[in-house]
């Protein structure tokens, strides 16, 4: 039995990203990937009811073809999507619950707690609901997934310590990485006891295509397992994890994963040695040295949304995937209701507060031509 009395191996199924058909969900390439999936030994299912067609999916692949006590299944409640209610966001469990069919949920997340985010939970009082349903049995566990910083998750936790666990972003490229800090809320959420999901292990798919000189450490050292495979041991080898949520959309990528994992006893010491060399390579590459202090935010007339122009541009310069940077632009950017860089004016008052010296100005030039 492991963390909170579940049996629950290293690796979960994340069902954001399920194999498509003509613009619709695979279902029937789903139940080939449940089946493999729960014939490893393998048990735990993550899915959300902002995740479209993901629940009524897992009902026909897994939930009526399987006993209801041979797996588990987590979903998330999203109360700041269009919720104006109490009622409103209630709905939303009572909708996963008929999407899923599960009956009960094992695992039950607010999603997507931080920034402005919190305040819909808090305000809608969601917590005391998930506590009720809870007493009645329709959730095992109660938890949420963050993304965000380590001092609001202390924040959060101190001030909700009826959450059983946390789940996390976290994988070899985030961990020290200043607009992530993946170590950081790790350590914040062992720090209260709380054990951990991981999310984004391969971070979006980014993992399985690092830069070529990461690549090529991976493969000297180990020529026969997938460069993904790192980032997803990497992972699963931390204390306190009840399991690693690998978001797979093909058979290729499940079978990739039930191989390395299946028997997987943790990483050697030569092992972590080749990540750590991994992490030291992408921290060579030429990135903006932006640690996200958002000093220039607070001084720029404009509201230009700086740290999340250079975080966009930074995935630009390691991955070399446009469409990932252009994502990250619009999220951290015009998500959090801040300007692009082409809204420059060029005053300098962020230069003059900006403690990595960076050369802002230019920096948003430069960003404004890449991403468009």
């Amino acid at each position: 039995m492991g963390y909170l009395g579940e049996d629950i191996r290293k690796l979960g199924f994340g069902l954001m990203r399920l194999p498509e058909k003509d613009g619709k969900i695979d279902v029937e390439q789903v139940k080939v990937m449940v089946d493999k999936f729960l014939a490893a030994g393998f048990t735990y299912f993550d899915t959300a009811w902002a995740y479209a067609g993901s629940e009524d999916a897992i009902r026909q692949a897994l939930v009526e073809r399987y006993p209801r006590e041979s797996f588990q299944l987590a979903t998330k409640n999203a109360a700041w999507i269009n919720c104006k209610t109490r009622e409103e966001a209630i709905a939303q469990f009572e909708t996963s619950l008929k999407q899923t069919g599960a009956g009960y949920f094992d695992f039950y997340l607010l999603h997507n707690l931080g920034e402005h985010r919190t305040k819909y939970f808090d305000d809608f009082d969601m917590w005391s609901f998930v506590k009720e349903k809870k007493a009645e049995g329709l959730i095992k566990h109660i938890g949420f997934s963050f993304h965000s910083t380590p001092e609001e998750l202390d924040e959060i936790l101190t001030k909700h310590p009826e959450a059983e666990f946390v789940q996390l972003q976290i994988n070899y490229a985030d961990w020290d990485l200043p607009a992530v800090q993946s170590r950081r809320c790790y350590e914040t959420a062992r720090k209260h006891g709380k054990p951990v999901v991981i999310m984004e292990p391969v971070k979006g798919g980014m993992l399985a295509n690092p830069p070529e000189s990461v690549q090529k450490l991976f493969k000297a050292a180990e020529p026969d397992m997938s460069v993904a495979s790192w980032a997803i041991r990497f992972a699963a080898d931390l204390e306190g994890v009840i399991t690693v949520l690998s978001g797979m959309s093909n058979v290729e990528q499940m079978e990739d994963n039930l191989s390395y994992m299946k028997d997987f006893h943790g990483l050697t010491d030569e092992e972590k040695s080749v990540i750590k060399e991994a992490q030291e390579e992408l921290k060579r590459m030429p990135l903006i040295p932006c640690t996200t202090c958002n000093y220039c935010a607070k001084v720029c007339p404009m509201e230009i949304g700086i740290s999340g122009s250079f975080t966009a541009m930074n995935y630009l310069t390691l991955y070399n995937d446009l469409g990932a940077a252009q994502h990250q632009e619009n999220w951290l950017v015009s998500g959090h209701g801040r300007k692009k860089a082409s809204e420059c004016i060029k005053c300098g008052k962020c230069e003059e507060v900006c403690p990595q010296h960076i050369s802002i100005r230019d920096e948003l030039v430069k960003a404004s031509k890449a991403l468009g």
